[in-house]
């Protein structure tokens, strides 16, 4: 027997296993092995899929990545407007860019390397005026100069 698993926000998570049911005064109880994993499984799946990403499946990804609204908004370069659309639209595909980012950015952040450098980094940014790029050339190649 499988698990329809909502708690996600998805409509379409089902667990083969690592879930027991309880009997409780209250009906039955779920308790699930590893949710964090469970999270992370379902995330690399969404991602992985050659399926656009919709509303609920954007959603999910930006709270598995701990970023608000306004901060994936900054991060992807669009209106915190746009993103609370998108998420309310559920099954309605996002678009094309946003799909793509969203993807690359939750890759960066699972594929193994210490901390979120990528995410920081973005969040980071913000529309200033551009410094002047000095480069200095030594035996070794080209490098920003100091």
């Amino acid at each position: 027997m499988t698990y329809h698993y909502k708690d996600s926000g998805l409509d379409r998570v089902f667990l083969v296993n690592g879930y027991e049911v309880h009997a409780t005064p209250y009906g039955d109880a779920v308790s699930i092995d590893d949710v964090d994993g469970l999270h992370r499984a379902i995330a690399r799946a969404v991602v992985r899929s050659p399926k656009p990403i919709d509303g609920a499946e954007f959603r999910f990804l930006r709270k598995h990545l701990d970023l608000s609204q306004k901060a994936l908004a900054n991060l992807i370069g669009a209106e915190e407007q746009n993103l609370y659309r998108w998420e309310r639209f559920r099954s309605k595909a996002v678009p094309g860019m946003a799909d793509r980012l969203i993807r690359v950015l939750f890759q960066e952040s699972d594929d193994g390397r210490p901390g979120r450098w990528i995410l920081d980094r973005l969040a980071d940014l913000d529309p200033v005026d551009a410094d002047d790029i000095k480069l200095d050339r030594s035996a070794a190649g080209w490098a920003v100069a100091a």
